[in-house]
């Protein structure tokens, strides 16, 4: 979980090759309409989340019934992380791949090829909640390199 531009992909990736798991890019589950909203900078609101959110909970309920799956989602509310958990029916861990905001911009900044712009990083930080002390989670820091992340993530994991 994290905002956009994180490396939050990169890292499920990572994690999901490590435990040959299943991978879930949540992004591929925004409506047509969400990518145009975001692409044009209006971010979008919890009616326009809660049936990604809704996707992105049955994909993993669906994928999760063969194995193990790793999947890339802002998930920035607690509300979004609870409904993920409740709808999915899935014991989820969240890794929050996080920064400084002054780092978080550089890295979004770099990104090419992706239909968030970076103009949407300040109000992806305005609706962020940190992890609560009882969620299961972890923070991984985004300037940690992706292999040490990966290990830090599975050590975790148990």
């Amino acid at each position: 979980m994290s905002v956009a531009g994180a490396g939050k992909s990169t890292l499920a990736v990572a994690i999901a090759e490590r435990l040959d798991a299943a991978f879930i890019e949540a992004d591929d589950l925004h409506s047509a309409e969400a990518k145009i909203q975001m692409a044009a900078g209006v971010p979008l609101t919890d009616e326009d989340r809660w049936p990604w959110l809704t996707r992105v909970a049955m994909r993993v309920r669906d994928e999760g019934q063969a194995g193990p799956v790793v999947v890339a989602c802002s998930a920035l509310r607690r509300a979004y992380r609870d409904a993920l958990v409740r709808d999915s029916g899935m014991d989820l861990v969240f890794v929050h791949v996080h920064g400084s905001d002054e780092e978080l911009a550089a890295r979004i900044g770099q990104r090419t090829g992706h239909f968030m712009p970076a103009s949407m990083l300040d109000s992806q930080l305005a609706t962020l909640e940190h992890l609560d002390a009882d969620e299961h989670g972890i923070v991984i820091p985004l300037v940690m390199p992706i292999e040490e992340a990966a290990d830090a993530a599975l050590e975790f994991l148990g």
